[in-house]
Order: C-alpha cells, then structure tokens, then sequence
C-alpha cells in the first residue's frame, strides 16, 4: 500500500475534510479526493459516509485509522533508523578477527571507530582460524574479518595492511644461552608452551613453525594463562611482534631465523559494505602507515 495514500488519509481525517486537507498538503482538491477513492478500492471498502456534505468516518474508516495511524509512524521511525545508520549515527557492526589480533590492532580499530562515531554497535566473533574468518564474512555472518592470509581469499575483497614477524617470547633464563635469532632447528629442543583449539590442536598455522616444534611442555586453551606460563620459565611460545610487546612483560623476544612473516588484513564483500563496514575498512587502511613493516 502506497504509504502517501496513507497520509493522505490521516490528514482529511486531522482536518476534518479534503479541502482543508488539500491546502496543508498543497495539492488540489480533485487529486486528494481521487487519492482517497483509491485508497478505498485498495482496503476494499468506503472509509467515509457521504450521504451529507460533511466527510466523516464511517464503520471501516475508524476502524482503518488508527493502523494507518502505526503503519506512518513505523514507517517514520524505519526512516530516521536507515538514515542514523547511512549518516554512521548507529547501526551494527560484526567483526569477525583472530584472537591473536583483538588485543592488537582490533582494540585500536574499534575504540577509534567508536570515538568517531559513537552510535555504532560493534560486536566482535572469533571464528578461530583464518579461514573461519573468511567463512564468517563469505557466509555474511561478519561485514569484515581481520585475519592473517597467504593468499587472496577467492570471492572476497581483500586488503594487506602490513606484515609482523612471528617472535619466539621466553622469560630470560630460556633465553640465556640462545642466538639472536633463534634458528628454527634449534627451536625444537626448547621446550613449547602452546595454544590449543577445543580438538587439543596446536593453533600454528604456518608450516615453518609446525615442523619446528619439538618439545612440548604445556599445551593449553586459555591465552592469558599462556602468557603467565611464558612469563613464570616454562617454557617458550610464538606470538606475533606487535602483540608480544603489548602483553607480555620481563620476557625476552627473540626472531626466528628463517625470518617468519604473517600478512595481516581485512577481508570484505566490497558490494556489501555497511557504512560503518566501510568506515571500519578505511580505517584499517589509515593505520597501515603507521604499522610495523
């Protein structure tokens, strides 16, 4: 139904007649009248009584007006929601993102992202690997997934932000007798604190650190408590360089040789972009000057 017949309705009613009406709306009274008569036809029964000069609601009419009534209101409300959303005044955003990036560069996003603007809702998911992350933003579960990839996911637009290397964090007395850097070879005779998914998978990705890996001395689920492990001497972990540095305190970081790099980016269905989806985007390309090489 056409929601300016609607309109048109409720202000001959508000006015107590079409020519009244006609003048507020500043169309004539022949249009107003051929707008009413088709309303009509539409809800398939007169909404006023004629028999006098005078338009007044019949049976069907008051009973119509009240739900033309809502159906505007609504229909108002639905408007300045779409426009909040459109002017980044609100609006919902998912972000699906490795946990490895939350602490970094995610937090960062997000919290000047809300700065910016503060009627956007961001949720954030962890898919748990990066191809989850692709999955979540191909299957439209997330608008944009922050992850690391080789390669560009097909389908997907894709943006490399920067790369990191992967550092080799262990309290000092590991590290004492280590070079700097630490060939992978000898990385599997120190022992491993690492990260484990709910199937008791180790959470390495790249083939160079899997084939690395020799001794095992704690695999567990929980970050944090990896970080503790780390920090107390049992044993070593591998953590990107930007996020090693954030979190952990009184260890020592050391490369790996060959020299291990993760691309980091934002994946995204670029005819799909929500405007807040596509402040986030060009924001993640902002920070890309300013992120290691």
């Amino acid at each position: 139904m056409d929601l300016r017949l609607l309109e048109y309705f409720v202000a001959v009613v508000d006015h107590g007649g079409v020519t009244k009406a006609a003048n507020t709306l500043y169309i004539s009274q022949p249009s107003l009248s051929q707008a009413i008569r088709i309303l009509e036809r539409e809800v398939g029964a007169p909404l006023f009584d004629r028999s006098n000069r005078a338009l007044e609601l019949n049976a069907a009419g008051a009973a119509f007006v009240e739900p033309a009534r809502r159906v505007l209101r609504e229909a108002q409300e639905a408007r300045r929601k779409v426009g909040a959303v459109r002017d980044l005044r609100g609006g919902r955003l998912t972000v699906a993102a490795l946990a490895n990036l939350t602490i970094t560069p995610l937090s960062e996003l997000v919290s000047e992202l809300r700065g910016r603007y503060p009627g956007i809702q961001v949720h954030v998911d962890d898919p748990g690997s990066p191809a989850g992350v692709v999955a979540a933003v191909r299957q439209g579960r997330a608008e944009v997934g922050l992850t690391q990839f080789s390669a560009r996911p097909a389908t997907l637009a894709a943006d490399e932000l920067w790369t990191e290397r992967v550092m080799l964090a262990m309290a000092p007395e590991l590290a004492a007798d280590l070079p700097d850097p630490v060939p992978l070879d000898l990385v599997r005779e120190i022992p491993l604190v690492l990260e484990v998914d709910d199937r008791l998978s180790s959470v390495i990705a790249d083939p160079e650190l899997r084939d690395a890996i020799g001794q095992v001395a704690v695999r567990c689920a929980h970050r944090q408590a990896i970080w503790e492990l780390v920090a107390m001497g049992a044993g070593a972990t591998f953590l990107p360089e930007r996020l090693a540095e954030r979190v952990l305190r009184k260890v020592v970081l050391r490369a790996v040789e060959p020299e291990v790099r993760r691309r980091v980016g934002v994946v995204y269905r670029a005819d799909q972009l929500s405007p807040a989806a596509r402040a986030f985007v060009d924001l993640a390309r902002e920070t890309a000057e300013s992120a290691p090489s």
